[in-house]
């Protein structure tokens, strides 16, 4: 089900490559069809979204409201158990401590030349947030996108969630009231992002998308990416899991299967010094994968993008993990603490053997829409950073003006920008 190798293979470097590799090219159809969405939705507006609400989701937009209005929304909250209303509520509130302390501030400051500079720190005015919706909705998703958003600051956040077969997730709405949302609109797909980017009647223009989504989503999200903003193109979910001896196999091989779980292309490696350990974990796995619901999608996860690589020490794992650059890096090492400075790449990293990433996906507090496909090595979570803007501001004094403006004509000069220069020149003859 899942293959080992050790560093000491001539070709495990290729091996982990191989495994790496779920680069999905967009198949040509699903490339038309989302460009000939954009562009209808453009052109069309709500004629074209409704009809391809009626014909992805069954829902007659005619007919049927395409909004979710604040009554409804507020009304969730007593449909759903008890104790999911209480922990999504717990998981509000706690996304929204870690998120407080994201804000930034504008500043400035006068330099020696009597050059005022600074920031000017705003909100993006309107954002969009998708989010997945229907019978397999995720309420920690709404709860993740919306809340940081709430922080920056943003006037006007516009949610769009699909609803096939008209189908409507309590435990999703109940989350977006949590979040403070009053309005949902229920259409999905790329029609969503399309409506969202452009405006239609019914749909507000935004300024910047986030959001998960299929391959549809994620295509329209990348092609309209300079039209309006966008968090990231998320790929399948991965995790990588450090363990030494005092890691229990049954425990590593429920993590590795808690991302498997998600997608057939998500990716999920062990790295140890252990070798034993490595087969021990193989080993749970055959066993505990019966008992699982998911257990084809997860088989299949493991066949394809699964991987144990044990190693000669700790320190070649670390060295192999900050390479991969995954979404979810789990320490379950004695003293992980004490390791945390030597990890460059990840997107969330998680210490200790208790540190579990599911208690990351939902409770901890930080974002769980995270950068995957290595894309730790430049990107970060989703963040209140990621709705704000910053301006930079320049004010100069007439002195300030006399004595860095020569050195600016200069430069321009040296450019072959001569507007740019006398720009600077009649000012200094003023």
């Amino acid at each position: 089900m899942i293959k080992i190798i050790s560093t000491k293979e001539k070709s495990w470097k290729d091996k982990v490559s191989s495994i790496l590799d779920r680069s999905r090219e967009v198949p040509a159809e699903i490339d038309l069809k989302v460009k000939e969405i954009i562009h209808r939705v453009k052109t069309e507006g709500d004629k074209a979204l409704f009809e391809y609400t009626k014909a992805f989701d069954g829902l007659d937009a005619k007919k049927e409201s395409i909004v979710i209005e604040k009554d409804r929304i507020v009304s969730a909250a007593s449909k759903i158990d008890p104790s999911l209303l209480d922990a999504l509520t717990l998981a509000g509130h706690r996304i929204q401590n870690f998120h407080r302390h994201e804000i930034e501030k504008s500043w400035s400051f006068t330099d020696p030349c009597g050059v005022t500079l600074g920031q000017k720190i705003r909100p993006v005015k309107n954002a969009g947030i998708y989010v997945p919706g229907g019978k397999n909705a995720f309420p920690s998703s709404m709860l993740m996108n919306v809340i940081p958003a709430k922080i920056a600051g943003v006037s006007q956040i516009v949610v769009t969630t699909p609803t096939p077969r008209a189908e409507v997730s309590d435990a999703l709405l109940a989350a977006a009231h949590i979040a403070g949302i009053e309005k949902i609109y229920r259409i999905g797909g790329a029609q969503a992002i399309a409506a969202l980017a452009y405006g239609t009647e019914t749909i507000p223009k935004v300024d910047k998308i986030v959001g998960p989504g299929n391959i549809f989503v994620s295509h329209a999200k990348k092609l309209l990416h300079s039209v309006v903003g966008i968090d990231s193109i998320a790929g399948p979910s991965e995790i990588l899991v450090i363990a030494d001896a005092g890691a229990k196999p049954h425990i590593i091989a429920m993590d590795l299967f808690s991302q498997a779980e998600h997608d057939s292309m998500a990716c999920s490696i062990l790295i140890t010094p252990e070798e034993a350990l490595a087969h021990e974990v193989v080993n749970q796995m055959e066993i505990e994968i019966k008992t699982l619901p998911r257990k084809d999608v997860i088989r299949q996860s493991l066949i394809d993008h699964g991987l144990c690589i044990v190693t000669k020490d700790l320190n070649e794992a670390i060295d192999i993990a900050n390479t991969i650059a995954p979404e979810h890096l789990e320490l379950m090492i004695e003293n992980a603490q004490n390791h945390l400075e030597k990890i460059e790449n990840a997107g969330a990293i998680f210490l200790g053997y208790d540190s579990v990433e599911a208690l990351g996906d939902y409770i901890a507090g930080p974002n769980h829409t995270l950068p995957t496909s290595s894309s730790a090595r430049f990107y970060s979570p989703l963040g209140v950073y990621d709705f704000i803007k910053r301006s930079s501001v320049i004010g100069f004094s007439r002195q300030a003006l006399m004595q860095l403006g020569p050195k600016a004509v200069c430069i321009a000069r040296a450019e072959e920008l001569e507007a740019h220069a006398r720009s600077v020149e009649y000012r200094l003859k003023r």
